[in-house]
């Protein structure tokens, strides 16, 4: 028989991974969207935090209740606070608030689903049952219960993220428990049991990989819960009200009738903040369902 030689040049090149990536974002206009406005948020909060005095997103630091101008790109409130600075801090505590309670929520979640699914039994059962009880009782009324009997001296951005976590596991804990059922079943978790792998190895080295992309729709999922709690919190009159929240912004415009004495620019810039934190969060959280769900995965 002949053997057909191939040269390296007639060998087609592997695409990069940056280039797929690419490729993909080509495709899921969302994420490619979402990913965006999250890149100019950050870039905005980060050369921000470079360019200003943080003392000046904190009450009598600048003149009262100027409208935008060169001096103040963003403003002045009652207060006396430059809006541009309250915005770039107040962006930075946002996102503290989100990534600290969606992270430890995902954590929880994850722990949690693992076990539940892998391990079944007594486990399983226990974790079953605390999410049946846990999950009809409405999250915010817990929440705005907690905050509300706190002495508002003593909240800070840490015991927001906290408020906020308390019941925030329980849905990635739910959706990791289905996904780890579903897994653990299939044929490649069978072939590592029967090749003597331990029960912690299948779980790391077989079943965590191919789930995160779920775990990362989750985390950005829990993202968007916490920055959306916090804000609704914050407006209500239960966050840490010195600190320059985006929320705190717009319930003091409230509280001062911001509107109806002409002060515009006060509660629309902050309003106009959160619909673009929360509108990207959203359009990422989209994307990566997409990506971790292989029937509605769009392909080349």
């Amino acid at each position: 028989m002949a053997t057909i030689a191939v040269s390296a040049d007639q060998v087609p090149e592997q695409p990069k991974a940056l280039t797929l990536f690419f490729r993909y974002l080509n495709r899921n206009k969302g994420l490619a969207l979402g990913l965006l406005i999250l890149l100019l948020l950050t870039l905005f909060t980060v050369i921000g935090l470079l360019v200003i005095n943080p003392k000046h997103a904190y009450p009598l630091s600048a003149a009262l209740k100027q409208p935008p101008s060169l001096k103040y790109p963003f403003g002045t409130d009652f207060f006396g606070r430059d809006l541009f600075a309250a915005m770039v801090v107040g962006m930075w505590q946002t996102a503290a608030i989100g990534l600290l309670a969606g992270g430890i929520g995902t954590f929880i979640g994850v722990v949690l689903g693992f076990s539940s699914a892998y391990f079944g039994g007594w486990v399983d059962s226990g974790v079953r049952t605390i999410c049946q009880i846990l999950t009809p009782i409405p999250v915010l009324l817990i929440q705005v219960v907690i905050a509300g009997s706190l002495d508002k001296r003593d909240v800070t951005i840490l015991t927001m993220a906290l408020i906020v976590v308390l019941l925030a596991w329980m849905g990635p804990t739910l959706v990791i428990r289905a996904q780890v059922l579903t897994m653990k079943e299939r044929q490649f978790v069978a072939v590592a049991k029967l090749s003597g792998m331990s029960d912690f190895g299948i779980i790391f080295k077989e079943i965590l990989p191919n789930l995160l992309p779920f775990i990362a729709a989750a985390f950005v999922g829990q993202v968007f819960a916490a920055v959306f709690a916090s804000l609704y919190l914050a407006v209500l009159g239960l966050g840490p009200l010195r600190e320059p929240l985006l929320g705190n912004i717009i319930w003091a415009a409230q509280s001062q009738g911001a509107f109806f004495n002409g002060w515009w620019w006060w509660p629309l810039e902050p309003a106009f903040g959160m619909i673009l934190i929360l509108g990207s969060l959203a359009l990422i959280n989209m994307g990566l369902d997409e990506l971790a769900n292989p029937r509605v995965r769009k392909s080349e």
